[in-house]
Formats: C-alpha cells, structure tokens, sequence
C-alpha cells in the first residue's frame, strides 16, 4: 500500500484536472476533483506520465459526488491474484476433454473401452499435444510480447469442449491499456507468428508419421454412414508437397495421423483470429498499422462473412452443416464485436515501414489458412 508521502503527482496532472481531495482505498489511489478537459482526452493526457511512476491509470465516477475520479493502481498489483487456480483448472479439464475426444474420435477408441478401461484415452496423448501444443504457442506469443511491452496480460485461459476437438480454443485477457500503436501492434502479430511457426512443424511431423489404419467397423461405417470430413487449407497442402508426404490416401482404410489435426486446429483458427475486427488479433493489427479507419475495415466484415455463407448456401447448394452455419455464425460474432470496438493506444504515432511489412505479410500467411468450406458433412 502507498504511504501517504508517496503518492503520486505525476506531471501535468494539476495542469489537465481541478484536484480536490486524495484518498487510499486498499491498493488504490483515487483522486477527487473535475477535469479541465474532456475525459477521453484527460485520460491520453495523464496516462503516460502515471504508467511513467508505475501506475495504471482509470476514470470513474465517485458514488454520491459529482465529478470525476482518477483510480490509479500500481502496475503489479493489477492482475497479481495469485495462483491461476482458473486457468489450471480449465487447462487440466482441456487435458482431458483433448484425451477423451482424440482418443474416440481420432484414434477410434470404442467408447465402451474407454468406459471398462478410462486410462485408454492416454493413447491420444500426441493428438493433445499436438492441440494444445499449437494452441498454447499462440497465447504465449501474445503473453510474452505483453510483458516486454509492460502490459498487463493474463495467463491462457484454455476452453474445453466436446468433439470435434476437445476445446474452443485459448485466450488471454489484457489487463490495461495499449501504451501505444507499436505495443499494440507486436502483441497482437505475436500470437498468430508463434502460432504459425508451430503449426507448420506440427504439420510437418504429422505428415512425416504416415497413415494410421483404420478399424474395419469404421471403414463400414463412413461406407453406410454420413461422415464429416474437414478438407485442407492451402498452407497444408503446400507443406506437404515441400515434405513429399500426402495429405489423402485413395485406399479407404487409412487415415491421416491425428498430430495433423493439431496443425490443421492452427490454421483454422489463425484465419478467425485474423479477421480484421475488434479485438481479434486481425483488429489489433489492422487498428496499430492504419488507426482508427480499421473501424471501417471491420465494418465490411460482417458483411463479407454473410456472403461467404450466402454463396456456399445459393449458389454452391451447400448446407447448414457444410460450413454456411459456420460463416454465418461468424458473420454474427463478428458483428456483435465489430459494435464493441477495437483497443484504443494511448499513443496514436505510426508504426513505421517494417511492422507494415510485418502485419501485411502476416495477413498473407492467413490467407494460406482459409478455406471456403472447412467442415463438410458427406
């Protein structure tokens, strides 16, 4: 806690706001008075100098008193909750959520073995790693470039699911404000290159392990049966033709290895993470490389997710489960965090030619992951 002698009077601070009072509240500072200028700008005015003395800076109404208050908490206490007792747990029900489906779904595990016999599903264990693998490279990227720039960023929080999977995928959660559009920038690129990196040689080793057989009870299943199929974005395709090792086996009884999944879980979610709308990593590039006419970029989003899904739906006489209700959801999604908006730097300087590069050379690697029709149901 800060003594009273202690607390901060960063400079500018009596220049932009009438101060009135100061109080400690816990691990706060709140400061009482009106400001001289209008909010948005009182807060890009101060910010800085008390990230400068270590602080996170906020605005907030004082209950039964007019005016506005400055909250200010010191950068690490914000987010220091001690152990990630959430992100540990769902990381471990992942684990398992990841065994259960890889080891039935991908390993084809009858679920009646599983049931005698719960240790069967250790099995799957390359599929998990593979998963998570990818998946947890990705948030680290943007975890490890948030504590460089001393952003305040929580740990994953990774989301277990049911098939076709086990999981939804990893966020992270940032905990205070942009310093500015390079920070924002870096970070956000951070996650989809480390992600990428890792895609491509989980990629690589699952192609290089070959085929895994299929039993003879699936094999007349998916004869008889509808089957879903998840067809290959471009980059697959590329770095099996760069290893020489196949993607599709015409013999029906092989299957491609699961640690492809992994890679293929990659892809697909490092094209979504890349739309460019709100706070998608997509947004947060396109928001740092050309400021705030990104909101107009994500405006077109929506639309351009709906007519994906109108084209597979009129013109290609797909349906719902082959990949139209995909799009369609996304179109949704993407506008509900369209209205929400990007994250706002508390510096709006250029990035400069090299991140350019960088951000426009990521947007391309992403495009390699898209496909038109990801999952097909046959």
């Amino acid at each position: 806690m800060a003594e009273p002698e202690s607390i901060p009077r960063p400079e500018g601070l009596e220049t932009w706001y009438q101060l009135s009072d100061v109080r400690i509240d816990g691990d706060r500072i709140i400061y009482y008075g009106e400001p001289l200028i209008p909010e948005q700008r009182l807060h890009k005015e101060l910010w800085p100098a008390f990230q400068k003395a270590g602080y996170e800076l906020k605005l907030a109404t004082p209950r039964g008193a007019d005016g506005t208050a400055l909250v200010a908490i010191e950068s690490g206490s914000v987010g220091n909750e001690g152990v990630p007792w959430t992100n540990i747990a769902l990381f471990a029900a992942t684990i398992i959520s990841t065994l259960f489906v890889g080891a039935a779904g991908w390993y084809f595990v009858p679920f009646s073995a599983i049931a005698a016999n719960p240790l069967l599903i250790l099995q799957a264990w390359p599929f998990t790693a593979a998963v998570l693998g990818v998946l947890m490279t990705h948030e680290l990227g943007h975890y490890a470039m948030g504590r460089y720039h001393d952003v305040t960023v929580s740990l994953p929080y990774v989301i277990p699911f049911v098939f076709p999977f086990g999981t939804l995928g990893a966020i992270i959660k940032m905990k205070s404000r942009m310093p500015d559009r390079k920070a924002l920038f870096d970070i956000g690129v951070a996650g989809p290159i480390a992600g990428l990196v890792a895609t491509v040689v989980v990629t690589a080793i699952g192609l290089s392990l070959g085929p895994v057989e299929l039993p003879a009870r699936v094999v007349e299943q998916s004869q008889s049966a509808e089957s879903i199929v998840f067809n290959n974005p471009p980059l697959m395709d590329l770095i099996a033709w760069a290893i020489g090792e196949p993607v599709v086996y015409s013999d029906p009884g092989l299957n491609p290895h699961p640690v492809i999944i992994g890679g293929w879980v990659g892809m697909f979610f490092t094209f979504l993470n890349l739309l460019p709308v709100g706070q998608l990593d997509g947004g947060h590039l396109v928001r740092a490389m050309i400021g705030r006419r990104q909101e107009t970029v994500a405006a077109a989003v929506p639309a351009v997710l709906f007519t994906i899904a109108g084209y597979l739906y009129y013109i290609r006489d797909l349906g719902l489960n082959d990949s139209v209700g995909l799009w369609a959801f996304w179109g949704l999604f993407s506008l509900f965090i369209a209205y929400k908006g990007p994250a706002n730097p508390a510096d709006e300087t250029a990035i400069g030619l090299p991140r350019l590069v960088v951000g426009l050379l990521t947007f391309v690697a992403g495009a390699l992951c898209f496909m038109a029709v990801p999952i097909q149901v046959g």
